[in-house]
């Protein structure tokens, strides 16, 4: 059944409007949840499959590398090939991705498939919006969209906790496995009421940026590679080269995108973006912001379990404080604080992170060898917490002086930058506990490593907030285009 009228809806037509929001919604939280469910299950699935140290970084940046580097590219197939048809066969694709991670025999099979997730991902996720838009208007079109931060915020509770238990509880044996197999009945029931959807797509319906698309794919995964691989090993001549290859084929990616807008093509990005500084800093704070909290809540998991000896299930239970305060602080910032206080929100969320960060450093300090570090419970909560008042104000603040015909393009790319930004975070942060594993007994080597992890977001936090002085100056002096607003995506 379609639903084209917006007046005046029936009792039938509402409950079929939000039915098919539900739908939408679901397809949101499971692909939080897919990446939650497995960051508390990684150290297990390396202990059972095998393999180097980095596979543990590797099962979430096979994902995320392709995620964040097809975005774009999939929110343009929605716009040429129909929203919903779009939607629904990414739909498809991640469920059979999904069991086929379940089913892996081998490491290298588990991340190609893993790698597939994240492909259909990119497919599923940049649909949402547009169909959200077609099925609504009005207070309506408000209503549906407020309801995307709880959803989320419950997704990144039960995420942590659902991987742990269903670890845990090793139903008939499946360990691991039956973190992957959860998507499968939220995949079908997806599916089941896509029927409900309203098909949408753009009146004038882009070509596919082929180039584009490659070099950003290769460039992220040239710069992240190196970081994951060579591990406690350090940077060799080869990864740094590597990564040098990778920072060049980005820069040849920004100049094709600005050489096709000058010839009238429909490039991934549009270029009109970054004639101001307000949204590269956008950009830059994006990544370095994603970066600490992805990586943060990963060297967490990983001092637990390989350092501490702790269960799958301990480890998922100790980020619940996290994950509980970043929900309340994301709806009091959306419901009080953004109203009344506007981008200035954004400083306190980052102070409130730090200060965090600075209590799980004296955590860890305090903490003695095959001792759980209790004081880093209350430490994850003020750190959660500053990652829910960060989180709206900045996105409201990247996206509020952005054009209308700019803005699927921008929300697009700062979705983007924050998946490849949680992936660069993975890969430093664990990069730099690995590091100091490897010099000593597992129980003291692994407090070191924490430390030194998170000093090094603390210090990627500093470097947050001059970006965050940029961002917020700019929109101080420069006024909202008209329209804007409108079409601002939180």
């Amino acid at each position: 059944m379609q639903v084209k009228d917006h007046a005046a809806p029936t009792v039938a037509v509402w409950r079929w409007r939000w039915a098919a929001l539900a739908a939408l919604l679901t397809a949101e939280a499971m692909n939080l949840l897919d990446a939650t469910v497995v960051q508390v299950a990684a150290p297990v699935i390396r202990a059972d499959l095998g393999g180097a140290d980095s596979v543990v970084q590797w099962v979430s940046a096979a994902y995320t590398l392709p995620f964040a580097a097809l975005l774009i590219t999939g929110g343009r197939l929605g716009d040429a090939l129909g929203r919903r048809r779009v939607f629904v066969a990414g739909t498809a694709v991640f469920a059979l991705a999904s069991v086929a991670c379940a089913l892996a025999p081998s490491t290298g099979v588990l991340l190609a498939a893993r790698a597939v997730q994240g492909t259909a991902a990119a497919l599923v996720i940049p649909q949402t919006f547009g169909l959200i838009k077609a099925m609504f208007a009005g207070p309506e079109l408000a209503r549906a969209l407020g309801s995307i931060g709880p959803v989320m915020g419950l997704a990144a509770v039960c995420g942590p906790v659902l991987g742990s238990v269903l670890t845990h509880a090793d139903l008939c044996g499946s360990s691991w496995r039956a973190a992957f197999l959860v998507n499968v009945p939220l995949a079908a029931a997806v599916l089941a009421a896509a029927p409900l959807l309203r098909e949408d797509r753009a009146a004038q319906r882009p070509r596919p940026d082929l180039p584009g698309t490659g070099l950003a794919v290769l460039g992220t995964a040239l710069v992240v590679h190196p970081l994951i691989a060579c591990g406690a090993a350090g940077l060799p001549a080869r990864g740094a080269a590597e990564l040098f290859s990778g920072a060049l084929v980005l820069v040849v990616f920004a100049l094709q995108q600005r050489r096709g807008a000058r010839r009238g093509r429909s490039p991934l990005v549009e270029p009109s973006l970054f004639r101001g500084r307000g949204f590269p800093a956008a950009l830059v704070l994006s990544a370095l912001f994603f970066a600490v909290v992805n990586g943060l809540t990963s060297v967490v998991v990983l001092q637990l379990q390989l350092g501490l000896g702790s269960g799958v299930l301990a480890a998922g239970l100790s980020l619940l404080p996290w994950s509980c305060a970043l929900a309340a602080a994301s709806w009091a910032a959306g419901a009080h604080l953004v109203p009344r206080h506007g981008a200035r929100v954004m400083f306190a969320g980052l102070a409130v992170l730090l200060a965090g960060l600075l209590g799980a450093l004296a955590a860890y300090h305090a903490a003695r060898p095959g001792g759980y570090p209790w004081p880093l419970l209350v430490a994850l909560a003020v750190g959660g917490a500053g990652n829910g008042l960060f989180t709206v104000p900045f996105f409201t603040a990247a996206l509020s002086r952005v054009r209308p015909h700019e803005t699927g393009s921008a929300a697009g790319l700062l979705n983007a930058v924050q998946q490849f930004g949680g992936t660069l975070g993975i890969a430093l942060l664990g990069s730099v506990f690995f590091r100091a594993l490897s010099t000593g007994a597992p129980g003291a080597a692994s407090l070191v490593g924490a430390r030194h992890a998170f000093l090094l977001a603390a210090g990627l936090l500093v470097a947050a907030t001059v970006a965050a002085a940029v961002l917020y100056a700019d929109g101080r002096s420069r006024p909202v285009p008209s329209g804007a607003e409108a079409d601002t995506v939180m």
